[in-house]
């Protein structure tokens, strides 16, 4: 039974992947031009076009942008929401990823890994917002984890020491 539950959370990390990947490099794209598009080129224009400054996107779209209430949604919770599954099943896949600090790096590199890739083959734009938001995405869906494996382990020592009395 457990083998089975780890080969369905596999599953569904893949398909999770397949289907972040697709939102975050290929947004724009059909699946027939995504093999035409993918170029490395050191366009000028294009490389200015990002945000290596933090906080900068989010309080713009907070405060100052001049847009409807919708696509600041889709941009700030939107980056939020994508990764939680990430911090969700990662560790329900992998002890390694049972601590805090672990999930912090993991998403963190994950979501550099994307931005770095749409910054080198112009499939988006860089935006360091975007790692933090991500990121407190990933620590989102851990902290369901933490807390179910918190409360399970508590009480399973507590009922341990109460049977060793």
């Amino acid at each position: 039974m457990k083998i089975f539950v780890k080969i369905l959370l596999s599953l569904c990390m893949i398909l999770y992947l397949l289907i972040l990947t697709k939102l975050i490099l290929f947004k724009t794209f059909s699946i027939t031009e995504m093999n035409d598009h993918i170029s490395f080129s050191f366009n000028g224009r294009y490389w200015g076009s990002h945000n290596f400054i933090p906080f900068k996107t989010i309080f713009h779209y907070l405060f100052i942008a001049d847009v409807n209430t919708s696509i600041r949604i889709e941009n700030i919770v939107g980056n939020i929401i994508g990764f939680v599954p990430f911090g969700f099943m990662l560790p329900l896949l992998s002890k390694r990823f049972s601590r805090f600090k672990s999930i912090l790096i993991a998403t963190f590199c994950f979501s550099f890994t994307y931005e770095v890739l749409q910054l080198l083959f112009e499939l988006g734009s860089f935006d360091t917002d975007d790692l933090i938001l991500n990121t407190l995405g990933g620590i989102i869906g851990y902290l369901p984890i933490k807390l179910f494996y918190t409360v399970f382990l508590k009480n399973r020592t507590m009922r341990s020491q109460a049977q060793g009395q």
